[in-house]
């Protein structure tokens, strides 16, 4: 069920432009909701998608998602995509 779901989030987030997605926070180097915080609190990697320079990669941990915007580790922004991870 929870592929199932994160299938059908994925196709909500890359049917959106970048821009239109609120963003939580940018990496400044400790935030907790940045993809380096993410991947520290044992967040994995369940998709990504190539979008422009860019890519959108969804994270997932238990029930708990987000979408984000990535360049490189240190140049990324999430937000959370569900009510488990706020």
């Amino acid at each position: 069920m929870m592929k199932k779901m994160l299938g059908g989030v994925l196709g909500a987030v890359l049917a959106l432009p970048l821009t239109a997605l609120p963003i939580m926070a940018q990496d400044s180097g400790g935030d907790s909701n940045t993809m380096r915080g993410l991947l520290r609190q044992g967040f994995e990697i369940k998709a990504m998608a190539p979008n422009g320079a860019q890519y959108v990669v969804l994270l997932q941990k238990d029930t708990a998602a987000y979408a984000c915007e990535f360049v490189t580790v240190t140049n990324s922004r999430c937000r959370a995509i569900n009510q488990e991870a706020q």
